[in-house]
């Protein structure tokens, strides 16, 4: 092709069609880098803008020549239609090459490069097209088209778009001022990137985002005199031609954008995604706000918005230069928005607010309402649209959009655009939100029904862990739970409900707090999971669990234990550092009815340390159990400084990259014991007279123990309760216990199985004092009944006498 030398063209009747081939559109920076790749380059090109975007040009462009490379560093591109220049562009280039695209094998291109003014020098414009596409064109006409003849067209992302369209006679050499302005009238009102041409010229357009305000037609050559320019005539082309193209060009933008959005229900990563998804084809600025409830997962607003409403800036995106909005705008910020603003009346409406051009008066106006932020560098002659993030007509939030000055304002269509890009992101938002707030409940729930263990009973130390597992909103039936009991012992369970979600963790607090129950009464660990099991059958078939119930007496240094379908526990002695399964006779789970359980007991040392967990954290799909269970063993004798390293340790080697499907619970206790020389045991007649003797007993054990403070409420109490033993017991023996831990537990057992009973004695009353007495100065009392009778304790705290805090029956 030759531009100097245009071919003899026959000029083509007034009603004559015009031919539209897609454009690729790219600029390359001063370094030789791609900083804007349209749709159409992804599209003739096969690479996407994400890959595009700061990449050389010559790895990308078939642009043999123009920066300065040689023809072998372009990939093999083929020769060039007119001579490009060598090192930097000074002047309109073109040429021709032939590529190898994946998709499409072998395509041959046209492209032309401009040098770009303004900011920025040594940018270069490229456009490129299918030549096939081109040619196909022309024959579909039924003509030759001609020489060649690119015209750059008005785009916003690049600068100095003014005086570039005042250079078209020079880019065209063939072309007159007229016809310039003509073309400059035209192109502007263009919406998609095509290569238009008629007859006698081909005319590229890049998308101006904005919609046709008149009727533009394309411009074709009528005949001329040698050496004279052609004179312009117009072609007729119907408006809608040019707003079906304003209009795809939208659709494949929020085509794209529905794309990219919603990978996650994450929410403050789906903000992102929208955000960053606008800039910079359809904005120069994006700033994402979110209600203060919807963030926080707290379920959907309440009523409109006000002054009062706190909104979190979730995100800004802009292609500004790195830093300028940090200061004014930083992301994070909780901001209620003042009344007077533009931001105001869009999250109060709900409906898009749109402001062509602020002005230096309507900046000032703006930034006068925000306290301690001067707005006005940011948004003074730069155009502002803000669009709300909808759901179910309420206002979850919204977008601040802005361009800058130089490109075309937001206009009526941009409005609609961008209230289509909110509301397809506000669905997404929703999503994410409802997700975020099931999360919140589920996790709720589940803590609630999980019990505050203590980390240190009478005798031992207690360590737990629990890990939601990932199927089913993080609710599940894994539970562990520690009971205290009369004479300093701990009861120790761990459960699993077979199943997941809101019915098993249901089925899971009914089955916890049964086990709780029973645990206050002193059952035996075999009746309390016979017990158990009758009631996971009263309450239905489907109701199935493992569970392993254990009581520790520190004070005998035993264990009981009953199992109830659970894996077993792991021993850890504390003499060798060995860890064993314990080998305890395995029942059926609960539900399955008609199975007996058997109590084993297990003599333990000071120092070792019970590891009770759920199946979650041993059993690993197509690997068997064992393999599981030798690894807890081994996790378990690892050596710790604490508890809590401890159960980090094994969570870490049995669950190292984390994302287990099945929840997992962990309890470990470290069995402490109690020492000999801590206890006192006495046995009292069935005498009034031990009445006393019992209060120099005490007195006795208190000042060797070296607790001479406690000394006077513990004879105090310890007397009401031995004469109600001597009042009400049937045998000849009275049993009375001291045990010394953190802090001072006082028992005195009798034969009679009735329980004691807190009495609300008058002034009149002769008796049925002693209990008001003792629930008055104890931390903790209570009664417990045996096969034998009962026993009434009470715990004094050392150091004071503070009110009870329970009571326990």
């Amino acid at each position: 092709m030759d531009r100097d030398v245009p071919a003899q063209r026959t000029p083509p009747p007034r009603d004559a069609s015009t031919g539209r081939v897609p454009l690729a559109v790219a600029v390359v920076d001063e370094n030789g880098l791609v900083s804007h790749w349209s749709s159409g380059a992804r599209r003739l090109f096969g690479v996407t803008r994400q890959e595009a975007i700061g990449c050389p040009a010559g790895e990308l462009l078939p642009i043999s020549g123009v920066l300065g490379q040689r023809e072998e560093d372009c990939g093999g591109f083929g020769p060039e239609l007119d001579g490009a220049p060598g090192g930097s562009l000074s002047y309109p280039a073109s040429g021709r090459a032939r590529i190898d695209e994946p998709e499409q094998g072998r395509i041959d291109v046209l492209w032309w490069a401009y040098p770009l003014v303004g900011p920025g020098s040594g940018r270069i414009l490229v456009l490129a097209a299918d030549a096939a596409r081109v040619s196909g064109a022309e024959k579909a006409d039924g003509r030759d088209t001609g020489t060649v003849a690119p015209a750059f067209a008005l785009h916003t992302d690049f600068p100095g778009y003014e005086e570039l369209a005042g250079r078209l006679p020079e880019i065209l050499p063939s072309m007159s001022v007229g016809e310039a302005t003509r073309i400059v009238a035209q192109v502007l009102e263009l919406g998609y990137p095509v290569l238009e041409f008629s007859q006698l010229s081909r005319i590229p357009v890049t998308p101006d985002w904005g919609v046709p305000r008149h009727s533009a037609r394309p411009l074709a050559a009528g005949p001329r005199g040698e050496g004279e320019a052609p004179e312009p005539r117009a072609v007729p082309r119907p408006e809608l031609d040019l707003e079906y193209a304003a209009v795809r060009e939208r659709l494949e933008f929020l085509n794209e954008v529905s794309g990219r959005i919603g990978t996650s229900l994450d929410l403050e990563r789906t903000i992102r995604e929208v955000t960053s998804a606008a800039v910079p084809r359809f904005t120069d600025f994006a700033g994402t706000h979110l209600r203060d409830a919807v963030l926080a997962g707290e379920g959907f607003p309440d009523g409109p918005p006000d002054v009062t409403t706190v909104w979190h800036r979730v995100w800004v995106e802009h292609n500004d230069e790195p830093g300028r909005w940090d200061d004014t705008v930083p992301v994070g910020e909780s901001i209620a928005f003042p009344e007077h603003t533009p931001f105001f009346q869009c999250m109060v409406t709900g409906e898009p607010v749109l402001v062509p051009y602020v002005g230096e008066e309507l900046s000032n106006r703006i930034s006068g309402e925000f306290e301690k932020r001067d707005l006005r560098p940011l948004i003074t002659h730069r155009s502002l649209l803000i669009v709300p993030l909808k759901a179910r007509d309420v206002v979850l939030g919204f977008m601040v959009l802005m361009r800058r000055p130089g490109r075309e304002p937001f206009d009526d269509m941009d409005r609609t655009t961008g209230a289509e890009l909110a509301a397809r992101a506000g669905l997404v938002l929703d999503n994410a939100r409802m997700y975020t707030y099931q999360e919140n409940v589920a996790d709720t729930l589940q803590d609630s029904m999980l019990p505050q263990v203590e980390p240190r009973m009478a005798g031992c130390d207690i360590a737990t862990r629990y890990l939601p597992g990932a199927r089913l909103g993080r609710i599940g039936g894994d539970w562990f739970d520690s009971v205290k009991l009369p004479g300093s012992r701990t009861a120790l369970v761990v459960g699993d409900v077979m199943g997941h979600g809101l019915n098993s963790a249901a089925m899971m607090g009914q089955l916890r707090t049964a086990v709780l129950t029973m645990a206050m009464m002193e059952m035996p660990p075999a009746q309390l999971l016979r017990n158990l099991d009758d009631l996971a059958q009263r309450l239905g078939e489907q109701y199935l669990a493992t569970c392993l119930y254990a009581v520790y007496d520190p004070i005998r240094s035993e264990l009981q234990i009953a199992n109830a379908g659970h894996i077993p526990p792991v021993l850890v002695r504390a003499e060798d550092g060995r860890a064993e399964l314990l080998d305890l006779p395995t029942g059926a789970p609960i539900g399955v009815g008609g199975v007996a359980f058997e109590t084993a007991t297990v003599r333990v040392r000071p120092g070792d340390r019970l590891v009770l967990c759920t199946d979650g954290l041993v059993e690993v799909r197509g690997q068997d159990i064992g393999a599981g269970l030798a690894a807890l063993c081994a996790s378990a004798a690892h050596p710790a400084a604490s508890m809590d390293d401890a159960c980090d340790t094994i969570i870490r080697a049995l669950n190292p990259h984390g994302g287990r499907k099945d929840d997992v619970a962990l309890l470990m206790a470290r069995l402490n014991g109690i020492p000999d020389d801590h206890v006192a045991e006495w046995q009292l007649a069935l005498d009034p007279r031990e009445v006393a003797r019992s209060r120099r007993l005490v007195r006795g054990k208190l000042i060797d123990w070296a607790l001479s403070d406690a000394v006077e409420a513990a004879e105090l109490m310890v007397s009401e309760l031995v004469t109600n033993a001597v009042k009400h017991g049937r045998c000849h023996r009275i049993g009375l216990r001291l045990v010394r831990t953190g802090a001072l537990l006082c028992e005195v057992s009798d034969d009679e199985p009735a329980p004691a009973t807190l009495l609300d004695a008058t002034c009149h009353d002769e008796s049925g004092r002693g209990l008001l007495v003792v629930s008055s100065l104890a931390r903790e009392w209570g009664t417990s009944t045996t096969a034998h009778g009962k026993t009434v304790w009470f715990e004094q705290a050392l150091g004071g006498i503070p009110r009870p805090r329970s009571h326990s029956w």
